[in-house]
């Protein structure tokens, strides 16, 4: 497989380390850590606690993962 980003790779690193975490975890759980990483990977914070986050970057990411690029 070809080298991801840091971003691809971080969300998918989050997903893996969830699965060896509980070999028995459920899908809901190993989603929700790989979209936690997702926008830990793209948030900005704008200040007086409003943070945000670029769609076009989480989409980037998803097409990332899906090509495998």
């Amino acid at each position: 497989m070809p080298e991801l980003s840091p971003a691809a790779q971080a969300v998918l690193d989050a997903a893996y380390r969830r699965m060896d975490d509980n070999p028995f975890n459920e899908v809901n759980a190993t989603l929700a850590a790989a979209l936690r990483a997702a926008v830990a990977c793209t948030q900005q914070h704008h200040g007086h606690d409003v943070w945000e986050c670029d769609a076009d970057e989480l989409l980037a990411i998803a097409a990332e993962l899906e090509s495998g690029t």
